[in-house]
C-alpha cells in the first residue's frame, strides 16, 4: 500500500501544481487585459490633450497668453510654411507649363563631381597558393 500513497500524494502535487498554473495564467491574462486599457485610456487622454490645444488655438491663437505664445506661433508658422508648399504644388501640377531650364554650369559641376571606381589589382599567387602579396618564385 505504500505505492499507492506515494502515487496519490504524487497525483496531488500535480493537481496543485496544474490549478497553480491555470490561476497564474488567470492572472497573467488579467494584468495583459488591464494594462490594454490602460493604453487605451493613455490615447483617450492623449486626444483630449490634442482636442483642447486645437480648440484654444482656434479661440485664442491671435493673442494667446504668455505660456502658449511659442507653441501658437509655432503652428502659426507652420501652416503658412503648409500653404506656401501647397501654392508652389498647384503651380508645379498645372499642365501645359515648359521644362524648367538647366544651367549648363550646373550640369558639368555635377558631371565632374562623378568619382570613377577604384580598380584595384589582384596580388599575385605566393609559393603557397595564398594571395599574401608575395610574388611566386620560380
Amino acid at each position: 500500500m505504500d505505492f499507492k500513497d506515494t502515487f496519490d500524494t504524487l497525483k496531488d502535487k500535480a493537481t496543485d501544481l496544474a490549478q497553480a498554473g491555470v490561476a497564474q495564467s488567470k492572472r497573467l491574462a488579467e494584468i495583459a487585459k488591464l494594462k490594454m486599457a490602460n493604453m487605451a485610456e493613455e490615447d483617450a487622454i492623449k486626444k483630449a490633450y490634442v482636442e483642447i490645444g486645437k480648440l484654444y488655438y482656434a479661440e485664442q491663437g491671435a493673442a494667446p497668453d504668455g505660456a502658449f505664445a511659442a507653441a501658437c506661433e509655432r503652428i502659426t508658422a507652420s501652416k503658412a510654411a503648409i500653404e506656401t508648399n501647397n501654392d508652389r504644388i498647384a503651380q508645379l501640377k498645372q499642365p501645359g507649363d515648359p521644362e524648367p531650364e538647366v544651367d549648363a554650369e550646373v550640369e558639368v559641376e555635377i558631371q565632374a563631381e562623378a568619382v570613377e571606381p577604384e580598380v584595384r589589382e589582384e596580388p599575385a599567387e605566393c609559393e603557397c597558393g595564398c594571395q599574401c602579396g608575395e610574388e611566386k618564385q620560380d
